[in-house]
């Protein structure tokens, strides 16, 4: 036998079988090179390995098999290469059948969907990676999508991939920061009459230099009208902050006072004004008439007045407000701002003092008489205005106590019995 026919195990130092790795090659072995080197159905290939079962095809290389086997039995040949395309031909159907069935069902499954598909950006990568590589396949297998869009985007794809764009020099003027656009909105919002020219040269002041169209364009591009129109349209809190120094709150509160007719209601006419948080208590009455209006208004604007440096009263649309009540009020040199309907908001500097009087004091105790309803309001006002820290100001006093200069011990003082508490030091 030709030695280029046999296979050495160089292990061994020994020639063997290639179907059941046998001893040295017999005539009832055939040895591997056999099948690697000779075509089909030549005569060195047609040797016997009686070692064979039924069950050799496990032992079978698929990479040695080239040639065919002559059974003992029957003396039958089978070309392995006919074999092969018939287990081919087996799973491929079976592979075509599953992927029938995956594309049916892909889309009963999409058609239970009410809208449509959002696909991320490395989802589309996926499908157009892969679709492409099914060729004329594409139509009858892409169902999610349609075949130009996979197409689209592995165009997409490849121009992405030889995009240069990061490496190429930008040119023009350079883009204006994130503070200078700050900076340029807030000037415009809190001066309402500065044109675009006044906004650069206060930007120059700070060390930006920029152009009057560019602050044009900053301001467009954040829907802020021209100064012109800035001026016309001023808002509620621009209003308030701009007057705080001359600027008070009217408003009632009640309170339920036991008298010998019963529980009665008595109104509580007060003003406070917005910026320092003072509060003066006009009057109380069981019913606050026009003519009881205007005399507590002529006591709290009259020579010495608890109102000084007023010039706007905010007061809701009440009835007790009536024209009357504004006539005299324009007399005294205040003017008078009333407030639209079923708007409480736009008053609630008057409105937090009505909630603070209540929660802390009145609704805390049992009143007999109007002079125990006069002594709680003069003490809580007391407390009010110099023991009490308000949380609108900073958390300050707004006119702090003489005692709280003390270096001494800490002390309490007490109100009302201890519902309302100053702490602070003793005089040393």
């Amino acid at each position: 036998m030709d030695p280029r026919h046999l296979h050495v195990d160089h292990r061994l130092a020994t020639e063997c079988c290639v179907y059941c790795g046998g001893e040295p090659a017999t005539k009832d072995h055939v040895p591997s090179r056999v099948l690697l080197d000779d075509p089909v159905g030549s005569k060195k290939s047609s040797g016997i390995c009686k070692a064979l079962t039924a069950s050799a095809y496990r032992h079978f290389p698929p990479y040695t098999v080239t040639s065919s086997i002559c059974h003992d039995t029957g003396r039958m040949q089978m070309q392995w290469k006919r074999m092969l395309a018939c287990v081919t031909g087996e799973i491929e159907e079976s592979l075509l059948a599953r992927i029938e069935y995956l594309i049916e069902e892909n889309r009963v499954l999409r058609n239970q969907l009410d809208k449509r598909l959002k696909l991320t950006d490395p989802e589309r990568k996926i499908l157009a990676e892969k679709a492409v590589l099914l060729g004329k396949l594409m139509a009858g297998t892409v169902t999610i999508v349609k075949p130009e869009s996979i197409l689209k985007w592995h165009r997409k794809l490849i121009a992405k991939k030889f995009d240069g764009s990061r490496n190429r020099k930008k040119h023009g003027r350079p883009p204006v920061t994130p503070e200078i656009e700050s900076l340029v909105l807030a000037m415009a919002r809190e001066n309402p009459s500065w044109g675009y020219d006044r906004i650069a040269g206060a930007m120059e002041n700070l060390g930006h230099r920029i152009s009057d169209q560019t602050v044009g364009n900053i301001l467009k591009r954040n829907g802020i009208a021209p100064s012109d129109d800035r001026k016309k349209n001023t808002t509620w809190s621009s209003f308030i902050r701009q007057h705080k120094e001359v600027l008070w709150a009217t408003d009632f509160f009640t309170a339920e006072i036991w008298t010998k007719t019963g529980l009665t209601t008595f109104y509580v006419l007060f003003f406070i004004h917005v910026k320092t948080r003072r509060v003066a208590i006009g009057g109380l009455t069981e019913a606050p008439n026009e003519q009881w209006m205007k005399q507590v208004l002529r006591n709290v604007t009259g020579y010495d007045s608890e109102m000084p440096g007023a010039r706007y009263l905010i007061h809701d649309r009440d009835s007790k407000f009536s024209r009357g009540f504004d006539d005299l009020l324009v007399a005294s040199g205040i003017q008078p701002v009333r407030l639209p309907p079923k708007s409480p908001n736009l008053n609630a500097y008057a409105e937090r003092f009505v909630r603070s009087i209540k929660d802390e004091c009145l609704d805390r105790m049992i009143l007999f008489g109007e002079r125990s309803l006069r002594y709680v309001i003069k003490e809580y006002a007391a407390h009010y205005h110099a023991e009490r820290n308000h949380q609108g100001i900073g958390n300050m006093i707004p006119f702090p106590d003489e005692r709280l200069k003390g270096t001494g011990k800490a002390l309490k003082s007490e109100r009302l019995g201890g519902l309302l508490n100053f702490y602070h030091r003793e005089a040393a």
